[in-house]
């Protein structure tokens, strides 16, 4: 395996590196199914202290990458092909008709965060510094196009498919930042416009096409 060993040259983000790479590695294949991740050996690789790299594991256990076990550590348990499909579709299925229910609420507070939003995010490069900042203000514009359904069971749906890989698969698909900003902004025009149905075909097409980039990124592994 080869070496990925990283700097300490911005402590605030370190955590966020080590996760990152480390999801990767994963999503990538470079570990088998059950394989223990050694915190002494991985912080040692990384070139980091064994606190960010427990706080990473902590955050890869929520996503469902690792589990951690007492007297073992963290083991390894990735996700497969299946499991992106199964997830991306459900989005698409749940949130094409979330935010088609939402529409109708959208109103122009909302309207103005997400173009404030939709504004920061285009200021943002596909680098590390700012890849943090991008997935936290992309989980925030999906949360605001559907929070206004009034459908409660498929708000908990999709806040059940969110709390896996869906939030962070921006920083493996840094590659893909200027198809996203096409789609968020096509999105940001529909609401504008009261049009249900291009809204609505524009989300979907928005989390299909990230399916099929995250299945292609862990098929090229």
């Amino acid at each position: 395996m080869e070496k990925f060993r990283l700097t300490e040259q911005d402590r605030a983000t370190l955590q966020f590196k080590v996760t990152t790479k480390l999801r990767e590695l994963i999503l990538k294949g470079e570990f088998k199914m059950g394989e223990r991740l050694m915190q002494e050996e991985w912080a040692k690789k990384l070139g980091v202290s064994r606190m960010p790299l427990r706080e990473a594991l902590r955050q890869l256990e929520v996503e469902g990458l690792v589990r951690i076990e007492p007297r073992r550590g963290a083991i390894v348990t990735p996700v497969s092909i299946e499991d992106i499909e199964e997830i991306y579709q459900l989005r698409a299925l749940l949130e094409g008709e979330a935010v088609v229910k939402a529409l109708p609420f959208l109103g122009e507070e909302e309207i103005n965060e997400l173009e404030n939003i939709y504004g920061r995010m285009l200021m943002l490069k596909a680098d590390e510094h700012d890849m943090e900042e991008f997935m936290a203000l992309n989980s925030d514009f999906h949360r605001i196009i559907r929070e206004g359904c009034p459908w409660r069971r498929i708000q908990g749906f999709i806040e059940t498919l969110w709390k896996g890989i869906p939030p962070y698969t921006p920083s493996l698909l840094a590659d893909h930042l200027s198809e996203s900003h096409k789609e968020h902004g096509q999105m940001l025009q529909a609401i504008k416009d009261k049009d249900a149905e291009k809204l609505r075909q524009v989300t979907v097409q928005h989390i299909l096409r990230t399916k099929g980039n995250l299945i292609q990124m862990i098929s090229d592994k």
